[in-house]
């Protein structure tokens, strides 16, 4: 673990916010399987070829997400699909759009896999009775799933997703939302992402908080305005941190 900002990591804090993808879980290994089988179910429902569906499909997410910019709907896999049947002349189609987003859910659940130790330092935050919260962009539905489907229901205070706030991260309301359910005794929140800009200068700017970035293969760390305050590769270390400054509250005490 690297601490480059070691006075800001004085004490324990009065609670904790955490990103979903790529920071509780990798995003990638999950992601890769669930669109290659919908790949292959909508190749082998029409009889296309493989490019056919991977042209029509980039092209589906592109007008999705230049429409709807930054919202929860911009990542919603059931309007890529949708809009990828029209663009193949094959209209809306809502029976089949919906079967492939189910395959490319169900695929995706069965390949996540949560990092080493999640639910361990999740345990160690509760007994110290630091309230949590996950921030996380995506439909509340979609992500709701992912928590209960990694069993982490019961792990956190709240949650909070960017279709619950009418904007993704780095946007103040999710941010300001979850501090508000949570309603710290202090002013010393942790946010814990892995992306530089929504979570780590997002997290900074809009609630000055002490910013941690996941680092895993494919994440750079954040530089200049998106430099977290600390960053980690496994969550012992994050552990291992909390332990030392519980028991740095416990001399004082």
């Amino acid at each position: 673990m690297k601490i480059f900002a070691p006075e800001r990591f004085d004490r324990l804090p009065d609670a904790i916010l955490f990103d979903t993808d790529n920071t509780l879980y990798p995003y990638d290994p999950a992601h890769t399987a669930a669109q290659q089988a919908v790949r292959n179910k909508v190749v082998n429902t029409f009889s296309i070829k493989p490019e056919v569906f991977d042209a029509a499909f980039k092209e589906a997410r592109q007008q999705v997400k230049a429409r709807l910019k930054h919202t929860a709907s911009s990542h919603s896999r059931l309007l890529y699909l949708q809009r990828m049947l029209e663009i193949m002349g094959l209209g809306s189609q809502v029976l089949l759009a919906l079967d492939f987003e189910q395959t490319y859910w169900r695929t995706f659940l069965s390949n996540a896999v949560l990092f080493d130790e999640v639910k361990d330092l999740l345990d160690d935050v509760r007994l110290l009775g630091i309230p949590t919260a996950i921030v996380t962009d995506l439909t509340a539905q979609i992500q709701f799933r992912k928590v209960v489907y990694f069993g982490l229901d019961n792990y956190f205070d709240y949650i909070v997703t960017s279709e619950e706030a009418g904007f993704d991260k780095p946007h103040a309301a999710p941010f300001e939302i979850a501090v508000g359910k949570i309603r710290p005794k202090g002013d010393c929140i942790w946010m814990i992402g892995d992306n530089p800009v929504n979570d780590i200068r997002g997290g900074r700017e809009q609630i000055n908080a002490v910013t941690l970035q996941k680092i895993h293969a494919g994440t750079p760390l954040g530089t200049d305005q998106n430099a977290p305050d600390a960053a980690f590769t496994e969550f012992g270390e994050l552990r291992r941190l909390i332990s030392k400054l519980g028991e740095k509250r416990k001399e004082k005490s």
